[in-house]
This record gives structure tokens, C-alpha cells and sequence, in this order.
């Protein structure tokens, strides 16, 4: 496998023709919203699957990027008996409540080809139940297949984010894309850092991703009280101190919940994924140290479960907006702490997201996550 990486920003020259089978393209709202990107990205890759979306900040190598485009081709190698190739799917998201039906559609078509090694999935950040969309996916796929990627971004102001897939760009849509082949081979690791504090308080009210009731108290009201002063910037503080899911033994299911929006009338909480009644939350907050601690675990994770390699090793890193916030000018540490883990031939890529796909703590299927860093290692043998 080869992989080759360009970043630019407008005004942007043109990409000189390349040969590639699949190409991961991650960038700004702006330069995704822009004319002809889709035309400009096929006439520079013919015949590659091309895919990606809009971001809150683009990962390429080491650095994180704003305002920027990162487009990444993979060439599989030639040789051998397993031929590796890449292929696009996509389904319509026209509302939150299609989500389910969508990731089905994916996985169906992706299962009907044979030799599916894993899936790299990348949907709309808003109007989309991200949980709902890979419950839906999952449950068409073998158990147990590698499932990554992550929800698109617009730069933290949650209005509008774009997709890009076989149809062009669009803003409601989800594109997978299905790697196969018996070379190839995914590895994941997904790890948030962050640290509880406070009591474990049971969902006692909530439909699909809005929190209602905490111990029978409108969960807003507890969200304030524990916030403090932090509550006068509520929504967007909430991305500061997210929830941790505790099954009923308040032991940690390896999830962690973003607060989105808050309903104030019905006294709710929007999180960026669903809750389940009967199940514990308790507030975390978190450090910059503890962050790149938690990458860096990422990182390792996913390089033990990877794998040898022949030739270039593409290293798909999806992190959260909220997590960029945090570590504010530090942020690069926590993309230099993973490709310490990497080692040599891997190329760096990825974006902060509005959700990422990767593995539950101590299991293999995926769902969606808040707040951490996720990895995936792609490798041809």
C-alpha cells in the first residue's frame, strides 16, 4: 500500500493527477460548500472512491489545521492473490429520525459483496441520530467487523455539515466506504481521557438523545447546578463537561455523552448520542495532560491490534470538537502523542468531528463516541 498526502487552503492550485484506489479528503465548510471541489478531486484521482467530509479542524501528519482541505490517496499494492479494493455506498439522512434505516441500507450493500474487511463511515454532524445510523449498520454487518470514522463537522457552530460521497457533496447524507480484501486489515483503538467527578445519578426520563429526568429532577436543572457559573454559557459550555455512562452497577460501559443544546421548556438536555432509562450518568471534566494520555492510548491500541504491514500504514484519526476546545494551542500534542505510537511509514490523517465511530472498552463492535480520540490503522500484508 502507498499512501500520498496534500494539504492547501484557498485559493488552491490544482491537484496534479494521481493514481489511487481509495481518496479520504477532510476540509473546512467553506472549501466543501465552494465550486466544483467533487469535479476538481475526480479529475485529479479517475476512477479512485473518493470520500470524506466537512470538519472542525483537520488532522494531517502531526499538525491540526483550520480553514483548510487534507486529501489523502491510497494506492493497494498490485501483487498477490488478494486483490484489495475499495468501494462507496451512500444513503439519504433527510431527518434525525432516518438514521436507523439509512445505516441498515449501508450495511446491506456493503454486505452483499464478499471478503468485507472494514468500514470507514462518515454522515452528516446534524439532523442525524449518529447511534441510530450505526445500530443500523451494524446490525447488516458480521459481527465483530471494524467500523470507524466519525460525524461531520462545521468548524463548532452546529448549523450545517457536508458529506462527500459517490453523488458529490452534500449536507444529508451518509457515504461508507467498504474495504475488501484479505490483505487488508483494520486496527482501532478509542480512548477519551476525561476524569468523573461528582455522584452517579440514574436516567429516569429519555427519548432517543434528549435527557429529561435525573433521579426524577429535570436533568437540566442538575446539569446547571453542578456547573456553576459555567451554566450562564450553556449550550456551548457543555462541551467542557460531558457525560459518563455507567451500566447499573455504576461501572463504566467505555461511553461518554457531549450535551448539544438544551431544551429549556421541557427542562432537557440534547446530547450528541442516545441514553437508555435505567442507566447512570456522572459528569467528567477533563485536562489537557489527561487528553493526549487518552490519545496516546488510542494510538497504542490501535497499533498492537494492526498488525504488520508491507509498504505505507494510514493512520485515520477522528477526534472531538470538544476535545480541541480544551487543549485550545495545545491541541496538537494529543495528533503528535498517536504518531509516536505509529511508527515508521504511517501517515497521519483525520479531523475533529462531531461524533466518532470506534470499538466500546473491552469489545470489539463499534458505536458512536463523544469526546474521544479514535484510530484506525489501515494496513495491506
Amino acid at each position: 500500500m502507498r499512501v500520498w498526502q496534500a494539504a492547501f487552503a484557498p485559493p488552491a492550485a490544482e491537484l496534479s493527477p494521481q493514481p489511487a484506489d481509495l481518496v479520504l479528503v477532510f476540509g473546512s465548510f467553506d472549501i466543501f460548500d465552494g465550486p466544483n471541489l467533487a469535479a476538481r478531486l475526480a479529475s485529479a484521482f479517475p476512477g479512485a472512491v473518493i470520500a470524506g467530509c466537512s470538519t472542525a479542524g483537520e488532522i494531517a501528519g502531526d499538525a491540526v489545521l483550520d480553514g483548510s482541505c487534507t486529501v489523502t490517496a491510497i494506492r493497494f499494492d498490485r501483487g498477490g492473490d488478494a486483490v484489495a479494493v475499495a468501494v462507496a455506498v451512500e444513503a439519504d439522512i433527510a431527518s434525525a429520525d432516518d438514521s436507523q434505516q439509512a445505516g441498515e441500507m449501508l450495511g446491506e450493500a456493503l454486505a452483499a459483496r464478499p471478503g468485507l474487511a472494514g468500514v470507514l463511515l462518515f454522515a452528516r454532524g446534524v439532523g442525524v441520530n449518529g447511534s441510530a445510523l450505526i445500530d443500523g449498520l451494524s446490525s447488516r454487518l458480521p459481527a465483530g467487523l471494524p467500523v470507524s470514522g466519525g460525524l461531520a463537522g462545521d468548524g463548532g457552530a452546529f448549523v450545517r455539515t457536508l458529506v462527500l460521497g459517490p453523488s458529490g457533496v452534500s449536507d444529508s447524507r451518509a457515504v461508507a466506504v467498504g474495504l475488501y480484501g484479505g490483505s487488508l486489515h483494520l486496527g482501532l483503538g478509542s480512548v477519551g481521557g476525561w476524569e468523573p467527578f461528582g455522584p452517579a445519578r440514574k436516567v429516569t426520563k429519555a427519548v432517543g438523545n434528549l435527557l429529561l429526568k435525573l433521579d426524577g429532577e429535570p436533568a437540566l436543572n442538575v446539569y446547571k447546578r453542578y456547573l456553576g457559573d459555567y451554566a450562564r454559557d450553556l449550550p456551548a459550555s457543555g462541551l467542557l463537561f460531558p457525560f459518563e455512562l455507567l451500566n447499573g452497577n455504576h461501572d463504566s460501559v467505555g461511553l461518554i455523552r457531549t450535551i448539544l443544546g438544551i431544551d429549556e421548556a421541557a427542562g432537557g438536555l440534547i446530547l450528541a448520542g442516545t441514553v437508555e432509562e435505567g442507566f447512570f450518568l456522572r459528569l467528567m471534566h477533563a485536562s489537557t495532560d489527561g487528553l493526549v494520555d487518552g490519545a496516546e492510548q488510542a494510538g497504542a491500541i490501535a497499533a498492537a491490534g494492526a498488525g504488520e504491514a508491507a509498504g505505507d500504514r494510514l493512520a485515520l484519526l477522528v477526534s472531538c470538537v470538544g476535545r480541541k476546545l480544551v487543549m485550545g494551542d495545545r491541541v496538537e500534542e494529543e495528533v503528535q502523542a498517536v504518531a509516536d505510537r505509529m511508527g515508521p511509514g504511517a501517515v497521519l490523517a483525520g479531523f475533529y468531528s462531531y461524533g466518532e465511530i470506534g470499538p466500546m472498552r473491552d469489545l470489539v463492535d463499534c458505536r458512536l463516541h463523544n469526546q474521544t480520540m479514535t484510530v484506525a490503522l489501515l494496513t495491506e500484508r
